[in-house]
């Protein structure tokens, strides 16, 4: 029995650098003997399935690739399709009644403590907020991310250290649930 599986790419085809082409991309996990593969966007998601492996072994298996057939290291994390699931509908804010480009989720390799946010006055940034979730930051940002104030506290790499995380909005969110689903 396979599983579905998402990986998010991390910082590739942005500003013209770290290029990944999607077809590339989906001949390398084909390669690699996964099946069902699909891109999403230019950005650096995939979806396929295994018969064998988990998330870490999976991420792992597939950075190495990645620098082989790149020549550059890119930060990959693999979810599966039904922790995508779990992780939509476990959405603090109201997700059908906010447009895409106003919520978003930064992914982590692994749990955060809340401590971690601690020094973020989040009252200072209203009306955005973020709360915590597994393995994962929602962030409301109703003036889209660009402008957002508490994105550019929260990307800080001194609340970051020691974590690979990698944001997607809202919409991706969706529509990689979708392309999981079994």
């Amino acid at each position: 029995m396979s599983t579905r599986y998402a990986a998010l790419l991390r910082g590739i085809n942005v500003g013209g650098h770290r290029k990944v082409p999607m077809a590339e991309l989906r001949t390398l996990l084909g390669e690699l003997g996964y099946d069902g593969v699909a891109t999403y966007l230019q950005s650096g998601n995939a979806v396929f399935s295994s018969a064998s492996g988990d998330e870490d072994s999976l991420a792992a298996e597939l950075e190495q690739a990645l620098a082989d057939r790149f020549g550059f290291p890119v930060d990959c994390l693999v979810r599966t399709g039904g922790y995508l699931e779990t992780l939509a509908g476990a959405c603090p804010f109201p997700a059908a009644e906010l447009q895409g480009k106003q919520l978003h989720v930064t992914f982590f390799d692994q749990p955060v403590e809340a401590g971690r946010f601690a020094p973020v006055d989040a009252a200072a940034f209203a009306p955005e907020e973020f709360r915590l979730g597994d393995r994962a930051l929602y962030l409301y940002a109703p003036d889209g991310l660009g402008r957002s104030k508490l994105a550019e506290v929260l990307g800080r790499p001194a609340l970051n250290r020691g974590l690979v995380a990698t944001a997607r909005n809202w919409n991706t969110v969706v529509r990689l649930v979708e392309m999981t689903r079994d």
